[in-house]
């Protein structure tokens, strides 16, 4: 098939700022694309051929949606799954597969589906609402002991879904939603690895990623290329990473969180079958960005090269707290003075504490610069509201 300057379509499910950096690419190789968003004011809008206001859970909405193009992927889990599989029992191709999907969307049957592939994970337990979990709590039943990680199963991201429960009193005040019960992990480092598989099953791993977290919002403050870590250990959750992806058997990008503890055993948190936070210095620090190879995997083109060209950190920018409404960034002439900084503006005009408006890429030959500069756009640029 001809994807270049031809008829071909290619729907994209969510128009996030994900959609929008996926965007970029069609547009280099005149690919036609069709978004579909609940808000009219999403910010891949501008940058598709044609855009759809709808309800990304509605099966009618997505169907005829997905009827309309060749090829449909998808920048967000939170999709209608009974409608790509209809889909693709007609003929629309979709990657990553809604098998492959049906697997992750639910952390529950993604952590058991861990467990039954004999890849390591933490220790957990499912519940099928919140009293389920406080009575096993109250009445010492569950096999995880305080303090633990509670996670819904559905619908939760970018650290909304989940919170660390030390007492019985902080479940009072959380959903009563299906969840699971992990098992607090003594880690030293959180990594990611991405892999990208193409439709004939050619595979590809970027280099492992080591991921600084906020502590309170439980989001991604920094992202680290090359981690910091021994060889072993990187090579470790590289093979990890890969039997995660051969096991999952998906098409296109996936994004592999693990935890490295303190005796160096490498644990799978949870996965995401599209591009992914973890991966946005690819922009500027790697051969061929994360955006560009999801786009080549799942069009079955030669991969590109994962490998960096220099040492690469992420810095999310995030609302900052005490602000809603419309957006300004501050000090960015500040920080875009600086060698090597490129900022990255998603789009989004209202702005809300912690919300993800945009990332700041840092890149320098020497990682302990690098890390000194992402300090300084850290401290610098500030999200608020007029």
């Amino acid at each position: 098939m001809t994807y270049f300057s031809s008829n071909f379509k290619l729907g994209i499910l969510g128009g996030g700022q994900l959609g929008k950096m996926l965007l970029f690419e069609t547009r280099k190789f005149d690919i036609q694309t069709y978004v579909l968003d609940p808000s009219n004011e999403a910010p891949s809008k501008i940058a598709c051929n044609k855009f759809f206001q709808g309800d990304l859970m509605n099966f009618e909405t997505v169907y005829n949606f997905g009827k309309q193009v060749d090829i449909l992927t998808f920048e967000i889990e939170l999709v209608n799954i009974d409608a790509l599989t209809q889909l693709e029992s007609e003929g629309v191709k979709v990657y990553p597969s809604p098998k492959t999907l049906k697997l992750i969307q639910n952390k529950g049957i993604q952590k058991e589906f861990y467990i039954n592939n004999s890849i390591p994970t933490s220790k957990f337990e499912r519940y099928s609402d919140l009293q389920n979990l406080q009575s096993a709590i109250c009445n010492l039943q569950s096999a995880i002991q305080l303090p633990f990680v509670w996670k819904c199963t559905e619908f939760g991201y970018d650290g909304n879904g989940v919170k660390v429960v030390r007492t019985v009193d902080n479940l009072i005040n959380l959903p009563n939603v299906e969840c699971i019960a992990e098992e607090m992990v003594e880690f030293k480092n959180e990594l990611s690895v991405i892999v990208v598989r193409n439709v004939s099953g050619e595979v590809k791993t970027y280099p492992v990623v080591e991921m600084e977290f906020h502590p309170e919002a439980n989001q991604v403050e920094y992202v680290i290329c090359p981690a910091r870590i021994d060889d072993k250990v990187a090579q470790k959750a590289t093979q990890i990473a890969l039997e995660v992806s051969k096991a999952f058997d998906h098409v296109g990008l996936l994004a592999v969180e693990m935890f490295q503890t303190h005796t160096d055993e490498i644990l799978v948190n949870e996965v995401a079958p599209r591009p992914h936070n973890s991966g946005h210095h690819t922009i500027e620090a790697s051969y061929t960005s994360q955006f560009e190879n999801h786009l080549r995997a799942i069009l079955d083109l030669p991969l590109g090269n994962c490998e960096s060209k220099v040492a690469g950190i992420m810095v999310n920018l995030v609302g900052s707290e005490g602000y809603s409404g419309n957006v300004v960034y501050e000090n960015i002439e500040k920080i875009m003075a600086i060698d090597g900084v490129t900022p990255h503006i998603y789009g989004k005009k209202q702005t809300r504490p912690f919300r993800k408006m945009g990332h700041v890429t840092i890149v320098n030959q020497d990682m302990v610069t690098a890390r000194k500069i992402a300090e300084e756009v850290k401290n610098s640029i500030k999200v608020i509201s007029k």
